[in-house]
């Protein structure tokens, strides 16, 4: 499996050895954090550009000798299979003497070509070495490779990642579901809700937003030099390029565009990098509110023997999981936002920033990975406090002031607003005594004083919808 392959790579030098490269490592994603992130090597690392790369030559090889124009030579199965082969078992030797003739050439993609060409002479097959990125440029290879890249992160790690966290999500609202609790508007005490309903709308907000995630399609772009199949049709007039290319990419799994300039357009990836970040801020919001909750004693944190909560103070436990994972969904944000922004804006037919930039994709990916399962393991520390929770609803009363207004008006009762505001309003002293000497006041059926006198601060918290 390339996963095994990469791990491999990563590990080939030995434990010591990466433990202190870990330690000299610019970014904390290939330092502190390498462990917790690694399945994305498979997608992002220079390696994994790489394979893809020589992967697109390989499969266009195969494609263009197969169902590309008929008086072009053949590969048997046998040659298709063992070209396959090659890329499968590709591996970090091969790699590196990649990287060793773009030292040489001073460029990336022609590398690729020529290790390929070398791979082919020594199965002898000299003859189809010109076809090896016949009418292409780098774009065809890049813009294919990429969107394939980010496409595996997307199914294999971040999706099933932000499902199961929608998952737990939900878990948990269904479990806290029947805890009634106090809601704050404007950070004041105000209508009550229930800790399962709070938390439940943030499973449908990921779970929505999701659903639009996978919507987007991933394209790539393939059509030579200006997009124009220029080489490939003064070579080949008579051939459909444009159905050759469709075909191609859709074998891929790749939707491709059909007018475009030397690169792709980008757009339906900027796509996908807003939606990220539009998930990613839904879980800002997540992390912030069960901060709070912490903050506040709604929730408590379940402890470890061995951990340390402050160097000073030993009774601490800091919610560092929602922390660390707000820090870093922001640093990701920021960075979908600069790719979303960036590539789908090139100079004419192409400049090169979108290359540079590009090589920057799965950083943003990494550390919202990061925080997805920083978020998992705090979740998974969090209890109801249920004392502290019950006891903020006894003491304010004043909230089912609304409830009591809302029947009045139901009944006719003149000025009900008017009248509960200057009841309960800016004062601290207002609770169950008060509330029901004041019902007992109103000329009013005493039915109606009967149900006023039912409502409490722990039974008035709405209908809790069925998702």
């Amino acid at each position: 499996m390339f996963f095994s392959e990469i791990c491999a790579f990563i590990f080939q030098m030995g434990k010591e050895k990466v433990n202190d490269i870990s330690l000299k490592a610019l970014s904390p994603l290939d330092g502190r954090y390498s462990e917790k992130i690694q399945e994305l090597t498979y997608f992002f690392s220079e390696f994994a550009l790489i394979k893809y790369r020589v992967k697109m030559e390989v499969e266009y090889l195969i494609a263009l000798l197969s169902y590309g124009p008929s008086n072009l030579p053949k590969l048997d199965p046998a040659q298709e299979d063992k070209l396959r082969q090659m890329v499968e078992a590709f591996d970090s030797e091969q790699a590196l003497s990649i990287k060793k003739i773009e030292g040489e050439i001073n460029h990336d993609v022609k590398a690729v070509e020529y290790f390929l060409k070398n791979f082919l002479k020594e199965m002898g097959l000299d003859h189809l070495i010109e076809y090896v990125h016949f009418g292409l440029t780098s774009q065809d290879i890049n813009n294919t490779a990429n969107p394939l890249m980010v496409q595996g992160a997307m199914k294999e790690s971040i999706v099933p990642t932000l499902k199961m966290l929608s998952s737990r999500i939900e878990k948990l609202a269904n479990e806290w579901k029947d805890i009634p609790m106090l809601a704050r508007t404007h950070g004041q005490p105000a209508s009550p809700t229930s800790l399962g309903k709070e938390i439940g709308v943030f499973h449908y907000r990921l779970s929505s937003q999701l659903e639009v995630l996978e919507r987007i399609p991933i394209r790539g772009k393939f059509g030579g030099a200006s997009g124009n199949f220029n080489a490939h049709h003064v070579a080949f007039p008579d051939f459909d390029w444009m159905g050759f290319a469709d075909r191609f990419l859709h074998e891929q799994g790749l939707l491709r565009q059909p007018l475009t300039t030397q690169i792709e357009n980008y757009d339906t990836l900027a796509a996908l990098f807003h939606g990220m970040e539009r998930i990613n801020t839904i879980l800002v919001d997540l992390c912030r509110d069960v901060w709070h909750y912490i903050s506040i004693n709604y929730l408590s944190q379940k402890s470890s023997s061995n951990e340390v909560g402050s160097s000073a103070m030993p009774h601490k436990v800091n919610p560092i999981d929602f922390e660390n994972a707000e820090g870093n969904l922001g640093i990701a944000n920021i960075n979908f936002q600069h790719l979303a922004n960036k590539l789908p804006v090139s100079r004419l037919q192409r400049d090169l920033t979108d290359s540079t930039v590009l090589r920057n994709t799965g950083v943003p990916f990494a550390h919202s990975l990061l925080s997805y399962k920083s978020i998992l393991k705090g979740l998974d520390k969090v209890v109801p406090n249920h004392e502290v929770i019950s006891g903020d609803l006894e003491g304010n009363w004043m909230i089912v002031s609304e409830a009591i207004q809302s029947i009045l008006r139901r009944e006719g009762f003149p000025n009900p607003y008017e009248t509960l505001k200057d009841l309960t309003r800016g004062k601290a002293n207002v609770g169950k005594e008060e509330i029901h000497e004041f019902i007992n006041g109103l000329e009013l059926d005493e039915k109606v004083k009967e149900e006023l006198k039912a409502i409490s601060p722990s039974n008035y918290t709405g209908i809790y919808p069925d998702q």
